[in-house]
């Protein structure tokens, strides 16, 4: 995913399509939290004139993550659509857009597409399967994970006393 600026200028008003599958296993290394990356599959095309080169992507991939409750690992399915611009060398272009300048006479993709990878990364991310044989234990002595939908019906068995307090009131008012 690197390209010299010789290379470019041949495709300058012509068709520069992209379909190439890319490995990035070092962001690993940058977030730890990440367990496996797939092959990641980029498609798109790049436009090219004489003050810059506009790319046109689709990332396709998936991520391994853990689960922020039970661990296992969570299948995190990745489908971007991006337009990276760069600047050649000493042209100026005015966007709301982030715009990255070329370095020397190479344009290289793959920091943007990492940074674009990493800034996918959910910050919790769920399995649906509670009950997974490698989860985390969901209970131990003197404590369980809460669900939501059974806490509103469950009543503390230290306040339980205070319920029935609150019953035998209102009978007696009521007579």
């Amino acid at each position: 995913m690197k390209w010299t600026l010789s290379q470019l200028t041949k495709y300058r008003n012509k068709d520069f399509l992209i379909d190439d599958t890319i490995r990035v296993d070092e962001i690993k290394e940058t977030d730890p939290s990440i367990r496996e990356v797939s092959p990641i599959h980029i498609t798109g095309r790049g436009d090219i004139d004489s003050t810059k080169v506009t790319f046109h992507l689709k990332i396709e991939g998936h991520l391994i993550l853990p689960c922020s409750r039970t661990l296992v690992d969570v299948k995190l399915p990745i489908n971007v659509e991006t337009t990276e611009t760069f600047l050649l060398q000493g042209s100026e272009y005015e966007t709301v857009e982030e715009v990255y300048q070329v370095k020397g006479d190479v344009v290289d993709l793959m920091p943007v597409i990492k940074e674009i990878l990493l800034l996918e990364v959910p910050m919790q991310v769920f399995c649906d399967d509670v009950n997974h044989e490698d989860a985390a234990p969901q209970s131990g002595k003197d404590w369980e994970v809460v669900h939501d939908q059974n806490q509103s019906k469950k009543i503390d068995p230290r306040l339980a006393g205070l319920a029935k307090f609150f019953d035998k009131n209102n009978s007696s008012s009521e007579s």
